[in-house]
């Protein structure tokens, strides 16, 4: 089964998913002007904005953070090691160019997931499906992608994630062969956890992650920056490593560059997501002034997502000397354990153990909510979403005990798919999100905070909010706060 998926996923991905990510990515860039670089200080700008009085509204952080627990997960450990392991060195160089142009990506399409945003069902909620049918009106695309994201992410991609968690755990815990029992005990656990959470609404998501990530985060950060400071010589060396390996100038035992480009593209999207049709889910729920602002923070998370967490695994891996490993397909999250242990010893083990069980749970949850918001837009029946909660926590138990190769095998099937779903769409609304960028760069421009009401564009169709009903997008909003501020 493992060998047939990966021959498909394999012409997929040659053929189709890289050419269209490298060309989307570059036209995307182009036609914003490289935002995801020079707009960089307004992201951090923008992130830190606060909530304008309504305690109930999502702010762009906490978006930021329900999308940074499907992104910051096993792809940035597990993914990484296997990246390395398949492709050698070369394939961070390869991760660190998906998130140069993915970065655009993200921008438009989170940007796009404000713009179509909707308040039917309950809160503010969107994403890709909304975008295609109203946008383009191709319903029949926006229901395929619908129901492609509700199996990818709240199913495979869970099966990954819980299986990481078992693999770590029988690292640290099972002993030199594994302990069967143990999947299925820790399985078990972490599907009531899993229901427990999701049976709760997006509020209780959104609190979780927001409390949880940037724990999680920095813990990893703090083990990464230690393995630098104590191999601080070795550095720059493994710099030049990765660029000879990426270019060809060096080979590898497990294929050389074109292993090195295909492992580092695919794991840096299974990490990253960028173009997946993924984030705008996330984006969709935050109340902010303009939609802009949204596609501003969700660029500024692929940074952070590849160019910060994934960049440390590797370090952590290649400073240990990972040369043993190339070639080998079963090398994940043990990998970058076996590399912390050499530089830190045993302990670091079980500290590895509990940051990915972290980093995969809030993942899983993040995953859940981008399929609850898909079922909620093709169906509004909560019979049918009560049934898909209950499929991803079969699926959560079905990862814990399967084996690695075949979870791995069917995410690098169905990711190429949703990302060619959604790069068709928002390729030709490239040209909306640019006049958005526009509209929003002229009032920074003029010291105010940018606002957007949909009578600023009445060329747009089938807008649904953005009417002016929501209090953060009145200019009046932010002087008030302004005048509050200086009083206090």
């Amino acid at each position: 089964m493992s060998a047939l998926l990966d021959a498909f996923s394999g012409l997929l991905w040659t053929y189709l998913a890289i050419p269209m990510l490298l060309l989307s990515g570059a036209y995307l860039t182009w036609v914003c002007r490289g935002v995801q670089v020079r707009m960089i200080p307004e992201m951090f700008r923008v992130i830190t904005e606060r909530n304008h009085g309504d305690q109930k509204a999502i702010s762009s952080f906490k978006a930021f953070t329900i999308s940074a627990a499907s992104r910051v997960g096993t792809g940035n450990i597990a993914g990484v090691a296997t990246a390395i392991a398949l492709g050698g060195p070369g394939a961070v160089f390869w991760m660190w160019m998906v998130a140069l142009l993915g970065g655009a990506t993200a921008f438009v399409e989170s940007t796009l997931g404000q713009l179509y945003k909707s308040d039917k069902h309950y809160r503010y909620h969107g994403g890709p499906a909304y975008y295609i049918q109203r946008a383009l009106g191709w319903r029949w695309l926006a229901i395929t992608f619908a129901v492609m994201i509700s199996i990818t992410y709240g199913l495979v991609f869970n099966s990954v994630q819980a299986n990481s968690i078992i693999d770590v755990m029988q690292t640290s815990f099972g002993g030199e062969d594994g302990n069967p029992n143990l999947s299925w005990i820790i399985g078990g656990v972490l599907t009531v956890l899993t229901g427990a959470i999701i049976f709760g609404g997006v509020q209780i998501i959104s609190k979780v992650s927001v409390t949880v990530v940037p724990v999680m985060a920095v813990m990893y950060l703090s083990l990464g920056t230690l393995v630098i400071v104590l191999n601080i010589g070795q550095v720059p060396a493994m710099i030049g490593e990765i660029f000879a390996h990426a270019f060809g100038f060096r080979e590898i035992a497990s294929g050389g560059v074109g292993a090195a480009i295909m492992m580092g593209m695919r794991r840096g999207l299974f990490s990253n997501e960028a173009g997946m049709g993924s984030v705008p889910n996330a984006s969709a729920t935050a109340s902010v002034s303009h939609p802009v602002k949204q596609g501003l923070v969700q660029s500024l998370g692929v940074y952070f997502d590849t160019m910060v967490i994934c960049t440390m695994t590797a370090i952590i891996v290649l400073l240990a000397d990972p040369s043993h490993a190339y070639g080998d397909s079963t090398m994940g999250a043990g990998l970058t354990q076996w590399a912390l242990a050499e530089q830190l010893g045993n302990w670091s083990l079980h500290f590895l153990t509990l940051a990915i069980l972290l980093f995969a749970f809030t993942s899983v949850i993040g995953n859940y909510y981008y399929g609850e918001s898909n079922i909620q837009y093709m169906f509004g029946s909560k019979l049918l979403l009560n049934l898909f909660r209950v499929a991803v926590m079969a699926f959560v138990m079905i990862g814990s005990v399967v084996h690695m190769s075949v979870v791995w095998s069917m995410a690098d099937v169905f990711m190429p798919l949703l990302a060619l779903t959604n790069l068709i769409a928002i390729v030709p609304l490239a040209g909306t999100v640019a006049r958005l960028l526009k509209h929003y760069r002229e009032q920074r421009q003029r010291g105010v905070e940018p606002v957007f009401h949909r009578d600023d564009m009445p060329d747009l169709k089938n807008i649904e909010c953005w009417d002016g009903s929501d209090h953060v997008t009145h200019a009046q909003t932010y002087s008030e706060s302004a005048t509050t501020a200086l009083k206090n």
